[in-house]
């Protein structure tokens, strides 16, 4: 019920009653009782809308506690990335030497923990900068090493003056950790105009990598040549990050190990003539690849669309037994790569 019938509420009461006094006190009660549906409807629906809020800024800042175990152990476990391997193996020595030095009370050079990793979609660059906020933390260079990643929806806000608060509570929550920011070059926009609020959300995270210098890791991510320009827009921005990670393609052969590493991870196996597709069209698909290509990703969604199929063919059979539950055929296969036509 609307506030705009307590009025009639009220001429009725009145009318029904020959005495004003308990007319009046009837009325009290009515439109308590009204009044507190009233509040109970307004506050559910900003509760809602709250809700809704917490729900988009959620799904543009992810918070990543440190998992338990061997960071190292976990990095030389990825498959392929080689080269990327080599170079946090590299930063981690150099870290671990400079604080032995720095406890025998030797000149340490100043160096910055921030980094630029620079590759196409789904290459591992998320996964590696949570080993390595967890290799800072067992470095003692961070107190909790967990990692808060985030891009530009989750730094900038719509309207003017808020960027700033927007980009400084995703900060608070990385304190002691890796704030990972994925195309980050997205804060620049080539050819944007200079009223882009983008340009407050990097004032704000060069003055807080300042302020936090101690507690505080950025790494920032995204395509070679984008990444390149961002960097180049900003001399704060050259003077902070001057560490780079390339995270090379990977190759057919790779891109098989992590299907089959789904594959274990789930309980399946595959059929020989199955397999032998699964190989062909790889590198038929990295061959054809373009700049958009996903890699791990396209792995992975290759297995889904496959063990789907394969849901599919085994619809309606009883009493299946374990290999028909856990093996993939060639028509799985096939269907996985025709399914996915579109990502090639």
């Amino acid at each position: 019920m609307s506030k705009g019938n307590l009025a009639n509420i009220k001429d009725r009461i009145f009318k029904g009653c020959g005495c004003l006094s308990i007319g009046f006190v009837l009325m009290t009660v009515v439109l308590a009782i009204i009044g507190s549906f009233i509040d109970d409807d307004e506050k559910k629906d900003d509760a809602e809308e709250v809700a809704t809020e917490q729900v988009e800024k959620k799904d543009s800042v992810v918070v990543n506690e440190p998992l338990e175990g061997d960071p190292y152990k976990e990095l030389d476990e990825l498959i392929g990335l080689g080269s990327v391997k080599e170079e946090v193996r590299t930063l981690a020595n150099f870290v671990k030497l400079q604080k032995q030095r720095e406890a025998k009370g030797l000149k340490t050079p100043k160096m910055s923990y921030h980094l630029v990793f620079y590759g196409s979609p789904g290459t591992g660059k998320t996964t590696v900068a949570r080993i390595i906020g967890r290799i800072y933390k067992d470095l003692g260079v961070l107190k909790k090493g967990h990692t808060v990643e985030t891009d530009r929806s989750g730094l900038v806000a719509k309207y003017m003056g808020q960027t700033a608060i927007q980009t400084d509570t995703v900060i608070q929550q990385a304190l002691d950790g890796v704030l990972f920011i994925d195309e980050a070059y997205a804060l620049v926009p080539e050819g944007g105009s200079g009223q882009d609020y983008g340009q407050e959300a990097i004032s704000t995270l060069l003055k807080r990598m300042e302020d936090y210098r101690d507690r505080l890791v950025v790494i920032i991510a995204g395509y070679k040549d984008e990444m390149k320009r961002f960097i180049d827009s900003n001399p704060g921005l050259q003077s902070r990050f001057n560490r780079y990670i390339d995270f090379p393609d990977y190759s057919p052969q790779e891109l098989t190990d992590i299907f089959k590493m789904y594959m274990k991870k789930n309980q399946y196996t595959i059929t020989a003539d199955a397999e032998e597709y699964l190989k062909t069209n790889m590198e038929i698909v990295v061959a054809k690849k373009d700049k958009n290509f996903g890699n791990a990703r396209y792995a992975r969604n290759i297995f889904e669309k496959a063990i789907q199929q394969q849901a599919n063919r085994l619809a309606g059979q009883q009493n299946l037994s374990k290999q028909q539950l856990t093996e993939l055929t060639l028509e799985d296969i096939q269907h996985g790569f025709s399914a996915d036509k579109s990502m090639h």
